[in-house]
């Protein structure tokens, strides 16, 4: 039995300590927190599990892989120490907060024969699959573009902002999805309540093969809102995440250009099909998760969200926030 431990059980550690010890596939063996009361919370939880209040001397244990739920800010050198111990990895995301401390990490995943995966919980979801499985299969057609909305009122972070909070699970899906990096990227925000973080943005990405891509995130939203569009030359998907009963719409739906029958004709036709919504299993995505990262370490099996894929997560990120758009009225205003 592969046996784990947790770094981190703040916002986020309670929800991964919960899965590891529902899973049969792993045994929940060790966790680690600086704050004394919400380690000591998990430790009443959990009687069989060993706490700590310094996660090195966590890595010092038997455990033979870590999972890590701390802040941003903290993954690169908890990531770095564990795998230098001889510990398999996964790391929440994003896996970094640069890029160039991502790629280390990789390197050091791979000098350790060590297994890195990076915690993007909604590749594992099964709308997520299902429609990845759709876009393989050509059922779509060619992709025209997609367009992500992530809004919300709240909550607000403190070492980050809006875009590596929120716009980061849109991304990963993304390049889930389309199966490759973005060569253009741009975005453009607005820090409305803290003067030194976007609370609002949009992010604009161009693909070698043709899609577009655009993504709306936000924390000061009245309105809950996860929904992505994608549009194909031969159906229409919309996932919602918030609709409690079906999540995934199937459109056949488009529009099609009619050959002229006369010198000078211009007709477009619409098609105005069915509406599908497929079933799809009830499976928690961060349970999937955590048993496809204790597979993976047990046959040897590359991740579905390996340590390079953190990467060109983290290097979209900065591809976007780097070209910054400006409206020109703003410009002459400044």
């Amino acid at each position: 039995m592969t046996k784990l431990g947790l770094i981190g059980v703040g916002y986020w550690g309670p929800n991964i300590a919960r899965v590891l010890n529902q899973s049969t596939q792993c045994e929940f063996s060790a966790c680690s927190d600086l704050d004394e009361g919400k380690l000591e919370k998990i430790l009443r939880q959990y009687p069989s599990v060993r706490g700590f209040t310094n996660a090195n001397e966590m890595l010092e244990s038997d455990i033979d892989a870590v999972v890590i739920a701390t802040g941003i800010s903290t993954h690169y050198e908890l990531a770095r120490t564990a795998l230098r111990r001889g510990k398999h990895v996964m790391v929440e995301k994003p896996i970094a907060d640069t890029s160039a401390k991502a790629q280390d990490l990789v390197a050091e995943a791979a000098k350790a024969r060590r297994l890195l995966m990076t915690g993007h919980t909604f590749v594992y979801s099964p709308p997520v699959i299902k429609v990845k499985e759709l876009l393989d299969s050509g059922e779509l057609g060619d992709i025209f573009f997609l367009s992500f909305s992530r809004v919300n009122l709240g909550l607000y972070q403190k070492d980050v902002d809006v875009v590596w909070d929120l716009a980061v699970h849109d991304i990963s899906i993304l390049l889930y999805w389309l199966g490759e990096a973005p060569i253009h990227a741009y975005s453009f925000g607005r820090a409305c309540i803290q003067q030194a973080k976007n609370d609002v943005a949009f992010l604009w990405f161009q693909f070698r093969r043709g899609p577009v891509a655009s993504c709306e995130v936000s924390w000061i939203s009245p309105q809950k809102m996860r929904r992505i569009c994608i549009v194909g030359s031969k159906r229409m998907v919309v996932y919602d995440d918030t609709d409690p009963s079906e999540k995934l719409k199937i459109y056949d739906r488009g529009v099609m250009l009619r050959p002229p029958a006369t010198f000078g004709e211009f007709q477009l036709t619409y098609r105005m099909g069915d509406v599908v919504s497929p079933n799809l299993a009830s499976t928690e995505p961060l349970l999937n998760e955590v048993e496809h990262f204790v597979r993976c370490i047990q046959t040897g099996t590359t991740p579905r969200t390996d340590g390079k894929f953190g990467l060109d997560v983290v290097r979209a990120i900065e591809m976007a926030i780097s070209n910054r758009w400006r409206p020109a009225e703003l410009i002459t205003a400044a």
